[in-house]
């Protein structure tokens, strides 16, 4: 039998917004999109890890009550969920391009542990580390 993970969720304040920006500024493309009465499941994937995907999840009904949503989204937006982190070979070059495409950073590429790493944070406010790769580890 095989298991592993495929789906990890991100809380987003407006799928359609998160989707222009990972799709529209990331370069990630689009999984599933299917909804359920009020309910969407929108999924993304990254070009070159097709076996993963990113969920874009508005918190609500029916997986949480108004309250724990809005809880949620503050969060959310304060910064304080745990960052992601996009593992690039070239950080420079990476953050070059993603910022010439709108991508704002909250850190510009910085050289410390023994690789290059850049900050941005996506429209709702989850944090994202581009950290370049070391040569012969993936």
């Amino acid at each position: 039998m095989s298991q592993g993970v495929g789906v990890v969720g991100l809380y987003v304040r407006d799928q359609d917004e998160a989707l222009q920006f990972y799709v529209g500024q990331l370069g990630f493309r689009v999984h599933t999109d299917a909804r359920n009465g009020e309910y969407r499941w929108l999924t993304v994937q990254h070009p070159e890890q097709p076996s993963f995907q990113l969920g874009l999840f508005a918190p609500g009904p029916p997986m949480q009550d108004e309250g724990t949503a809005r809880a949620l989204r503050e969060l959310v937006a304060k910064g304080a969920m745990p960052p992601l982190v996009l593992v690039v070979d070239d950080c420079r070059a990476a953050y070059d391009r993603l910022h010439a495409g709108g991508v704002e950073f909250t850190q510009e590429p910085v050289q410390r542990y023994g690789s290059v790493d850049a900050s941005f944070r996506d429209p709702s406010g989850n944090g994202w580390k581009v950290i370049e790769a070391r040569r012969g580890t993936a």
